[in-house]
Parts: C-alpha cells; structure tokens; sequence
C-alpha cells in the first residue's frame, strides 16, 4: 500500500516497517499471554475466579480472539498488502498456470473478539456489552438498549451456535455483526443503490458493512462476500477505478507474504487473498481483502478494464 500519490508514508518504509512490527511484537506478546492462559488447568481457572468473580471495570477492553492462536490463524505482525505501485508486466502462460497454495484447514473458522478477561475465564456467558450491542439487538429484534442482558446473551449465543461463530459466549462482536451484515445482503446487496447500476461490470467495494460484489445492470454476478479494506491512516480510496493489472501470483513488496489472485485497481491497492483472518479489529494498509476461494472466484469474474466504486467508511476509520 502507498499514499494516494504513491509516496511512502513520512519517514521511509523503513521507519513504518519498524512501527509496525513494534506493534507486531506487543500483539505477539498478548497472544502468548492468551494462549498461555488458556492452558492453565481448569483448577486454576476456578481459583483464580474464586479471587476475582467479575470482570475488571475496564471502559473499552482490548479485544482479542476467544480462541488461542495456531498455525492456521496466527496472530499476524500486519496485513500482506503492497507498499507501492507494483512493476507491471505480462506473465508466462506457464506463470499463469500455477494456481496459488490452498489455505491450511481453519484458516477461515469464524473466530469471534472478546474481552481479555473472558476469553482467559472461558465465560459460558458474556456479560460484557460488545462493541456492536445495540446492531446486534436490533438485528435480533431485542430490547434494544445497548446494555448487555442475559436475554441478549442468550440469543446472541444461539446466533453463533447456529453460524459456527467461535467461541459462542453471547459476546456482541465484530465477527458476529459482520455474519449478520453477510445474511442480510444476500438477497440484494445494493437494496440501498449505493453501488451505481450500469450495463457494464461494476466491482463494488461497501466499506460501511465490509462486503464486496459484482454486478452487472441490476443483476449480481458474483458475491456478497465479505473483505476487510484499508485501517485508519490507510483507508482504501473511494469512487472509481479501474483494474489496470493482474498477477495471480503476486509478492508483496512490504512483507514479501503472497498476495494471491491480485488485481489492482489504484496504486498499490488491490482485491487479494489473504492466508488469515480478514475479521481481525485493524483493517488492511488499503487493499480490499479476501478469502482465498472468494478472491479464487472473482478472479475469474473480472477482467483487467472492469471498473470499481468504492464508498462508505470502515468503523473506526
């Protein structure tokens, strides 16, 4: 990912590369914490809680994922995403041919954020009010009061039972309003007419609910899915663009991690996959996120030349 004129951010690539893997080291550090925690005998959970029986008051308590970290979705330094423009070229046949590697197995599980004390604790039951209460609420048609309830948690519960959403304590989440988002767009994804209708192929990219698709007309050719764009600092660029190239089996040039099935449509910014989460709290350095079978799919969709829009704003952007 660059700037919008493809100038490296304040200091070097090198200077950002060492903030960011500062900030790697300190969430490499809390998964250890987690993980470790999470290991501890049962024995030693039930004492600690006979010490402590509710959760520390905290105003905005770090999320972290309510599973511990593995080989298949480890806690990442940062997003694999392009620094700047790439060198453009025309790719081999034989290039072209090799597919991308397949993801490991769960790599892709729906891995819900919770609080630090209840992913230690290992809550049947939040009690804490989530970040997305009163969406979730309203999306389950609750008392919509934006105060956790042991109704709430109880329907949110069953809500992640039911999607596979893990672990499945009633925590109002990310993930679990991003599924609900997911649900309610399948049926018609621009029932807003946020994304332009034209006779040609438009790639929208919505990143208020975080989802892509394709349409042509008024018809859809491929998705909703969901994605994960560009984080503060770094927001993906709205409006149009164009795909101006394709490497499918691309390298980034900041992280020199795969990229696969990559089309780029600004800069440095592109659809890609990703072997990770796309549901993790911090957005991409701008490119527009996939799974590994979705980007797998579009990549079959599109065509350098076709257009994308792009609008909205990612929380906390």
């Amino acid at each position: 990912m660059t700037s919008p004129r493809g100038i490296p951010e304040s200091g070097g690539p090198a200077r950002l590369a060492d903030r960011m893997i500062s900030r790697g080291i300190a969430r490499q550090g809390a998964a250890a914490l987690l993980a470790a925690a999470l290991a501890l005998p049962a024995a030693g959970i039930a004492a600690a809680s006979a010490v402590s029986p509710a959760p520390p008051a905290l105003h905005e308590p770090e999320l972290v994922p309510g599973v511990p970290p593995g080989p298949a979705q480890p806690w990442q330094i940062d997003t694999p995403d392009q620094m700047l423009p790439p060198k453009t070229y025309t790719p081999t046949k034989r290039e072209d041919a090799v597919e991308p590697r397949d993801a490991a197995p769960g790599t892709y599980d729906l891995i819900e954020y919770v609080p630090l004390y209840d992913a230690v604790s290992k809550v049947a039951c939040s009690k804490q009010t989530g970040p997305y209460q009163r969406q979730v609420e309203r999306w389950l048609k609750l008392e919509v009061d934006g105060k956790q309830s042991a109704a709430d948690c109880k329907a949110i519960r069953a809500f992640q039972v039911k999607h596979e959403i893990k672990p499945a304590i009633g925590f109002a989440g990310p993930v679990t309003w991003s599924t609900m988002m997911l649900i309610s767009a399948r049926k018609n994804p621009n029932a807003a007419k946020k994304c332009p209708v034209r006779s040609y192929k438009v790639a929208c990219v919505d990143l208020n609910r975080q989802l892509t698709w394709v349409q042509k007309g008024s018809k859809v050719v491929f998705g909703p899915v969901p994605m994960r764009s560009g984080r503060k600092g770094h927001v993906t660029r709205k409006g149009w663009h164009t795909i101006y190239w394709r490497h499918k089996n691309h390298v980034s040039t900041l992280y020199h991690q795969p990229m696969p099935y990559a089309q780029f449509f600004d800069g440095g910014e592109a659809f890609h996959a990703v072997y990770g989460s796309i549901y993790t709290t911090v957005g991409s350095m701008g490119c527009v996120n996939l799974e590994l079978a979705d980007a797998r799919t579009l990549w079959g969709v599109l065509k350098k030349g076709d257009h994308v829009y792009v609008w909205g704003r990612r929380t906390g952007t």
